[in-house]
C-alpha cells in the first residue's frame, strides 16, 4: 500500500490515471486557493463571499495536510531516502519540497491555535505557489537552473554590491558639499547607488553638480552592465538545463527500441545526432499507405493513428514505428495520421544506412536485433512488415507496444 501510495503521488511507474488526476486535481486547488487568497485581501469582498472563501481555504488546508501526511509517511520508498524510516522521513520533511508542502498548511493551523496578524497569515498563505514546482518541468527548470549557477550568481550579487559602495562613496565626495542632506553620508548616498544601478531611477535623489552628474552617467552604464551579467547566465543556464531534460528523453526513446537496444552509449549518441524534430498538426497524414519507407519515427508527444488494412491501432508518446521498414526499405502497408498535435523525432532510413556502412559493428548488432524480432522474413524482400512493426513492446516483442 505505501508503494502504490508513492508511486501516485510521484508518479511513479504503475501509478496510472490515479496519479494524473491527483496532480491535475492539486493544480488546481492550488490556483483556486490562491485566488481566494487574493480575494480576502479586499476587506469588501471577504466580508461579501465569506462563507466560500472560508469553505476553500478549509477544503485547501484539508486536502494538503492529507498529502503532507502521506508523503511523510511513503518518502521511505523514494530510493534515495531508504535509510531507516525516521531518517528517510525527516530527511523529506526538511527538504525544499517538504519545507513547501508544510509551509502551505502552516498558517491555518497556526490560526486557530496562536493569535496573530490576519495579513500576515494571508501572505504566508502565498507560500502554496511554490507547490507548483512540483507538478512544473518548467518550474522545475527554472529552479535547476538557479541552483546550478547559485556560485556565478553570488558573485554577481557580491560585485554589484561592491559596484554599489564604490558609486555611493564617489558621490558622497562630490555632492556632500551641494546636498549635505541625501549625500552627507555613504549611507545615505547608497539609496542614490543602488536605485540607479538597478536601472529605477524613482528621481527623490539627484546630483546638482557638474561632476556628480558625470559619476552618476559612469553608475548608470555601470548599472546597465551589471544588470545584463546575471540575466545572461541565467538564461544560458536555464536553456542548458531545458536542453539535458529533453535530451534524457531521447536518449531514453531511442534506447529502448529494440533495434538499438544492444547498442552502446557511444552508438546511440550517433544515432541521437541524426535524429530530427518534427511537429506535426492533428489531421496530418504523416505516412501513407504504398509510399517507400524512407524514415522510422519516434513518438516524442502526442498520439497518431496507425490504420493497417483489417484493424486501427493507436500510438502515443514513447512509441516509435517504421523502424524495420526503413531498415529494409520496403513500402509502406499503412498509413498513420497524427490524432493531435505531435512532437516526432525522425531518423531518415539513409543516414541509418550511412551509419551501418560507417560501423560494421553496429550494423551487424542491428542486423541481429531485426533478425531476432523477426526471424526468417528479414530475408524476404516483398513481405509485409508493418504489422510486425507494430506488434511488439518496448521491452521485447509479441504484445501490443505499450506506453512506457
Amino acid at each position: 500500500m505505501r508503494r502504490r501510495v508513492y508511486a501516485v503521488l510521484e508518479q511513479g511507474d504503475g501509478a496510472g490515471g490515479a496519479s494524473l488526476a491527483l496532480n491535475r486535481f492539486l493544480i488546481l486547488l492550488i490556483v483556486v486557493t490562491l485566488t481566494a487568497t487574493v480575494i480576502e485581501s479586499v476587506p469588501e469582498m471577504a466580508r461579501t463571499y465569506a462563507l466560500p472563501l472560508s469553505v476553500i481555504e478549509w477544503t485547501a488546508t484539508l486536502v494538503f495536510s492529507l498529502e503532507y501526511a502521506a508523503r511523510i509517511w511513503c518518502a521511505v520508498e523514494h530510493p534515495l531516502l531508504k535509510r531507516g524510516a525516521v531518517l528517510g522521513r525527516l530527511r523529506f520533511a526538511l527538504s525544499f519540497s517538504g519545507l513547501i508542502d508544510l509551509a502551505a498548511i502552516l498558517p491555518f493551523w497556526l490560526s486557530i491555535f496562536i493569535a496573530s496578524d490576519f495579513r500576515i497569515l494571508l501572505v504566508l498563505r502565498l507560500v502554496r505557489f511554490f507547490k507548483l514546482t512540483r507538478y512544473s518541468p518548467a518550474m522545475r527548470s527554472l529552479l535547476d537552473a538557479l541552483y546550478s549557477e547559485r556560485r556565478a550568481l553570488s558573485g554577481c550579487f557580491v560585485i554589484l554590491l561592491g559596484t554599489a559602495l564604490i558609486a555611493a562613496a564617489l558621490m558622497h565626495l562630490a555632492e556632500r558639499a551641494a546636498q549635505p542632506e541625501r549625500f552627507g553620508t555613504i549611507p545615505d548616498a547608497l539609496w542614490w547607488s543602488i536605485v540607479t544601478l538597478g536601472t529605477i531611477g524613482y528621481g527623490d535623489v539627484v546630483p546638482v553638480t557638474v561632476l556628480g552628474r558625470v559619476l552618476a552617467g559612469f553608475t548608470i552604464f555601470a548599472g546597465l552592465l551589471m544588470m545584463a551579467l546575471p540575466v545572461g547566465i541565467f538564461a544560458t543556464a536555464f536553456a542548458n538545463e531545458v536542453h539535458r531534460r529533453d535530451f534524457i528523453i531521447t536518449w531514453g526513446l531511442v534506447a529502448r527500441i529494440p533495434l538499438f537496444r544492444a547498442l552502446t552509449a557511444s552508438e546511440i549518441a550517433d544515432v541521437m545526432t541524426m535524429l530530427r524534430a518534427q511537429k506535426v498538426d492533428a489531421g496530418t497524414v504523416i505516412a501513407r499507405r504504398g509510399e517507400p519507407a524512407h524514415a522510422m519515427y519516434l513518438i516524442a508527444d502526442g498520439e497518431v493513428e496507425v490504420k493497417l488494412r483489417h484493424k486501427h491501432l493507436q500510438l502515443g508518446t514513447g512509441q516509435f514505428f517504421g523502424e524495420i521498414a526503413a531498415l529494409r526499405r520496403t513500402h509502406r502497408s499503412a498509413t498513420v495520421t497524427a490524432v493531435t498535435t505531435t512532437r516526432l523525432l525522425v531518423l531518415d532510413a539513409l543516414d541509418l544506412h550511412a551509419l551501418m556502412d560507417r560501423q560494421p559493428a553496429l550494423a551487424a548488432r542491428i542486423e541481429e536485433a531485426a533478425r531476432e524480432k523477426l526471424g526468417h522474413a528479414i530475408d524476404e524482400p516483398d513481405s509485409d512488415l508493418m504489422s510486425e512493426e507494430l506488434t511488439h513492446e518496448p521491452g521485447g516483442s509479441g504484445d501490443q507496444v505499450q506506453s512506457p
